[in-house]
């Protein structure tokens, strides 16, 4: 859904949204509903942070002028799932105190609940997944987390780890700009790739 907000067509984005929205819409409790602006506007930001995060990380450092320009666009995502413009921090520095006084001051708190869904996101119980399959994975994951945050969460931080996600972040670029597109790709609802004579590709309905 996320891939065909953000980069899917004007009618792709509405349709996957609306898609999105009708779910939430679904979703309430006592004191709760996943259609709450404050909720959509933590979900918003950690998907933000996480995506400025992993491609500073792998890709490379963003220019001011390009994180002010990231974030404006990326309000468009936040607006489509429901979210009042007037709800957004307005500038870069305020998009970062505000993840900063969330979890340091604010209602954001790692607690046992929290901690169980980790596990289970680490350490998913599928069958034909053996357990070490996931290491890589969950070091990049530890790797990416504030060291506040792994202190919380309980996740280990030995050298071991520290070296083999300094590895990753000089490996995995290399090992995806050897990928062919076709498996590194995932093209969008009722669209394929189409393979370019200068080896990019474009997607067609």
């Amino acid at each position: 859904m996320t891939m065909a907000i953000v980069f899917g067509d004007r009618e792709t984005a509405l349709a996957a949204a609306r898609r999105v929205n009708q779910v939430h819409a679904e979703v309430r409790g006592r004191d709760y509903r996943a259609l709450d602006p404050d909720l959509l506007l933590w979900v918003y930001a950690t998907l933000a942070d996480t995506a400025l995060v992993t491609y500073e990380t792998f890709v490379q450092r963003l220019l001011p002028h390009e994180r002010k320009t990231f974030h404006e666009e990326f309000k468009l995502l936040g607006e489509l799932l429901g979210i009042p413009r007037d709800r957004f921090p307005g500038t870069v520095r305020d998009f970062d105190d505000y993840l900063e006084k969330m979890m340091s001051s604010g209602p954001v708190r790692v607690d046992e609940r929290a901690r169980e869904l980790a596990a289970q996101v680490m350490q998913p119980r599928v069958r034909l997944l053996p357990g070490p399959v996931m290491l890589p994975l969950n070091v990049i994951t530890t790797g990416l987390l504030t060291p506040g945050l792994r202190e919380q969460y309980g996740l280990p931080w030995r050298r071991g780890q520290q070296r083999a996600f300094k590895l990753a972040v000089a490996v995995v670029p290399r090992v995806i700009a050897l990928t062919p597109p076709l498996l590194r790709v995932w093209p969008l609802p009722g669209r394929s790739l189409v393979f370019t004579a200068s080896g990019r590709t474009t997607t067609t309905s």
